[in-house]
This record gives structure tokens, C-alpha cells and sequence, in this order.
């Protein structure tokens, strides 16, 4: 699987990582979807099950160069470069659509995520009772979870680590949204909102040597936060991606037959018709009695067919289904 890949290759690999990573953040998309559909995805599994012992072995005695071409090292640093980046720049612009046009942002990825079920199921094969049992299995599992009612806010460091570690399953399971998951743990805002923002701060004036923010007890809390929250997500990349290459081997269409159902039936989450309940100062949130912060559940409703918006909405939904389509076509172009 190792590749030695050239310049625009790489760059290439770093926006693909880029619109992972801000598909992550995204309540209701999954990057694991994006590396499913842009065609490394299974790449993207063998170099995470790569890190293990024998990479360790390798790297301990000084074989860089082993070590590099064992764990497929290229492609993970600028996958994981561009999706660190996205949290700085992809992610805040797509904040200020989803503040400024949610409706046409959640119909542009209804609509990708309908395409993504056509890219997906378009190769899949043969329909029988032993792949439609996983389909329905994988629907009802994705509309479970798209009427969950979130919990509260939880800041507990061994929490914060589960949560790293379920949070980051949108990078390695197709379908499956990390941010929402975080979002029905109840520690979206304080892990994708409020530390990320406090660690970009920090970062900027670490650059213009400002060290101020170490004696600041409230960034000192969130950068323990993220810091706590990157190691669970580290930590469950490398043990998902060792289980999902394992299933993959032995019951990839029953997998696939899953991946499927799930993402078709977690179209509810991005539902382009929906009110949130609670909008202050850009954030989508609800405070308890004792002020802390829910994110509620969305009020779903039907459109107004005879509204120009409608239209307008439906148009962008058209837009996202073309632009997998689009992929799909490329993707065909250079095989």
C-alpha cells in the first residue's frame, strides 16, 4: 500500500484531508462518508491499522525509512494535516454559512449524503437476505440515533477521552457523524466549539510571544480539555481502524450493506427543514438552571412547497447530489 507520491499528489491528499476534516465537525456528516466516496478510505484504514507493535519496534531502533513505508507515514501526515488545518479554516467558514445560510448548507449535504448512497450502493452487487438483514439493521441503528435526546455537558477528564474516542468513529465509519455523537454526549460546544477556539487563540499568541494564556486557569482548562480529548481520538483511530480492517476482510458486503442503512437512515440529522430551539450569539445552544450548556434536539418540519426559499432549497439539494455525482465521474476518469 506504501506509494511514493509527487508533489501535487500530496497536495492532492491534503485537501482531501481538509474536506474530512471539516466534514467532521459538521453535525450530521461524517468523514469517514467523504474518504468512503473521494476513494481512500480503505487506504485510509490499512495505514491506521499499520501503528501497532512492529511500527513501534521499527521506530524505537531508529528505522525511519522502514517505519515510514510499514505505517504508509506519507499518507497519514498530509490526511491528518489537512484535517487538523480544517479545524482552523474550513470549519469557521463553514460556522459562518451555517449561521448565515443553515437552510441552503443542510440541503447541500442532504443532498451529498443522498448521492453518497447512490456512489455507494451503485458496485455493492448482489441484493439477498444476508445483506438486507445488515441494511435494515444499519437504518433502524442510524434513525435511533437521529431522535436521541441529548445529554448534559460533562467536562470530566475520563469522559472528555471516551468522548475523543467516540467522537473521532465519523473518520473511520462511513455514515456515522462524530460531531452528533457528540452532540447526544452533550460535549459538542466544549470539545468542537469552545477549546478549539481557545486553543487556536492560544496558538496565535504562542506565535506572536504572547505566554500569557499558561497562567489563565479558564484556557488552562480547556487546553487540558483538548489535550485529553486528542489522545482518546488518537486512541480510537488506531483500535476502530484495527476492527474495521479485521470485519472488512471477513464481511465486507454485510459491512458495506451496513454503512448503507446507517447513512440512510441518519438523513433525518440533516434534514434541511428544521428550527433550532435556542440561538445565542452564534451558538446553537440551551442553558440548564445551573447554566450549563444542551444542545437540543431539532423541531423537523415539512416545507411550504409554494415558498420561492423552498425551491431555492431544493436547488441546492440537487447541487450536492451533482457534486458526488461529479466525484464519481472524476474518480472513473483516472482509473
Amino acid at each position: 500500500m506504501h506509494k511514493t507520491r509527487t508533489l501535487s499528489q500530496k497536495i492532492t491528499l491534503f485537501f482531501k484531508g481538509l474536506t474530512m476534516g471539516g466534514a467532521n465537525k459538521v453535525p450530521g456528516i461524517s468523514g469517514g462518508m467523504v474518504a468512503f466516496v473521494m476513494g481512500f478510505y480503505e487506504e485510509l484504514i490499512f495505514s491506521f491499522q499499520r501503528i501497532n507493535k512492529n511500527a513501534f519496534k521499527l521506530l524505537f531502533k531508529g528505522k525511519f525509512k522502514e517505519f515510514s513505508q510499514y505505517t504508509n507515514f506519507q499518507f497519514l501526515v498530509w490526511i491528518l494535516l489537512g484535517s487538523m488545518f480544517s479545524y482552523f479554516s474550513i470549519s469557521l467558514v463553514l460556522d459562518y454559512f451555517l449561521t448565515n445560510f443553515e437552510l441552503y448548507v443542510w440541503a447541500c449535504f442532504f443532498g451529498m449524503i443522498i448521492g453518497s448512497i447512490f456512489y455507494i450502493s451503485k458496485d455493492f452487487g448482489k441484493w439477498n437476505l444476508k445483506n438486507i438483514l445488515p441494511l435494515l439493521f444499519g437504518i433502524s441503528i442510524g434513525l435511533l440515533i437521529s431522535f436521541m435526546t441529548p445529554a448534559k455537558e460533562n467536562d470530566n477528564l475520563w469522559f472528555v477521552f471516551l468522548c475523543g474516542i467516540i467522537g473521532v468513529s465519523g473518520m473511520t465509519l462511513p455514515g456515522l457523524s462524530g460531531s452528533f455523537i457528540l452532540i447526544l454526549l452533550g460535549n459538542y460546544v466544549l470539545l468542537l466549539v469552545d477549546s478549539v477556539n481557545v486553543l487556536g487563540s492560544v496558538v496565535s499568541d504562542f506565535f506572536s510571544g504572547d505566554f500569557s494564556a499558561f497562567n489563565d486557569p479558564i484556557k488552562t482548562r480547556y487546553l487540558k480539555i483538548i489535550s485529553v480529548f486528542t489522545l482518546g481520538s488518537a486512541f480510537g483511530l488506531v483500535s476502530i481502524s484495527h476492527i474495521l480492517g479485521y470485519v472488512l476482510k471477513r464481511w465486507r458486503q454485510q459491512v458495506t450493506a451496513i454503512i448503507i442503512g446507517f447513512i440512510g437512515g441518519s438523513l433525518g440529522i440533516v434534514w434541511p427543514w428544521k428550527k433550532t430551539v435556542y440561538k445565542v450569539e452564534n451558538e446553537i445552544f440551551l442553558l440548564d438552571k445551573k447554566g450549563n450548556k444542551i444542545i437540543e434536539n431539532y423541531q423537523r418540519f415539512l416545507p411550504d412547497i409554494q415558498q420561492y426559499e423552498t425551491w431555492t432549497t431544493i436547488g441546492f439539494i440537487l447541487i450536492g447530489i451533482l457534486l458526488i455525482l461529479i466525484i464519481d465521474y472524476y474518480g472513473k476518469r483516472r482509473t
